[in-house]
């Protein structure tokens, strides 16, 4: 499903060195206490404590501001892995045929019960060099736009897109870890291998910080599972049909 990082020292692609390897395994094990899947490279095992939303990049950053301060979110290979509470990829199809998404395809993957995910570096053993961002692309500009915690220009939604009309356009959050920064993608991130776009906390319960199907009109503080899907659907769907225009008219005629 993800890509690698190419092997240039003998290593496995992508392989952590062994005393590294042992200490991000304690670190999720006894720090965070997530349970990590057996053998190499270390892995979450989803579906305990988090289930994942997998998403584009462009999805992933108008998501942010659908998140709480201290929502853990990753990037890997130009996708951004949102942690969403536990069960939620078994809800997602439902979900989705609620809020009408369900009969477009959409470049959006749960993943849950049964499934890992690459457990990216503790942010303290993450090199400074390789600081984790994310860049999305811009359909104005062809280098693309770096997402930050400021909020967007008036006009226009999640990740400076220009809203529908009469949509919910969230008022920017308070700014939370990793909000403060530019978010390019990293050398690590745009080859494959996971890092931490908004690392979780130690001594912190992360499922309070979880979107959930629960907090559907409550009055909590978790954020809400189905603003988020709607939101990544939306965003989802802007890039099929950006992708889509860009195909010359020959190609787009024999893929009807």
């Amino acid at each position: 499903m993800f890509g690698a990082l190419p092997s240039v020292t003998g290593r496995t692609p992508g392989a952590i060195p062994r005393p590294r390897r042992c200490r991000v395994r304690r670190w999720y094990e006894d720090a965070l206490g997530w349970p990590t899947a057996p053998g190499d490279p270390v892995r979450l095992a989803l579906g305990v404590r988090f289930d994942v939303l997998d998403v584009p990049a462009e999805a992933g950053a108008a998501a942010l501001r659908r998140l709480g301060p201290r929502s853990p979110v990753a990037v890997r290979g130009g996708r951004v892995q949102l942690l969403v509470a536990a069960g939620s990829a078994e809800e997602l199809p439902g979900l989705l045929e609620w809020l009408d998404w369900g009969t477009l395809p959409l470049d959006l993957r749960a993943l849950g019960s049964g499934a890992c995910l690459q457990a990216p570096l503790p942010p303290e053993a993450s090199p400074r060099e390789e600081a984790p961002s994310l860049r999305v692309p811009d359909a104005r500009s062809a280098g693309g736009t770096d997402v930050t915690g400021v909020p967007s220009p008036p006009g226009t939604g999640d990740a400076g897109v220009p809203s529908p009309s009469g949509a919910d356009v969230p008022p920017p959050r308070a700014p939370g870890p990793g909000a403060g920064r530019p978010l390019p993608l990293g050398r690590l991130g745009s080859q494959g291998a996971a890092v931490w776009l908004r690392p979780p906390e130690p001594g912190c319960e992360v499922e309070a910080s979880l979107p959930t199907l629960s907090a559907l009109g409550g009055g909590g503080d978790a954020p809400d599972l189905v603003r988020l899907v709607d939101t990544v659907a939306t965003h989802c769907h802007r890039v099929r049909l950006r992708r889509a225009g860009a195909q010359p008219p020959a190609s787009r005629t024999q893929g009807r």
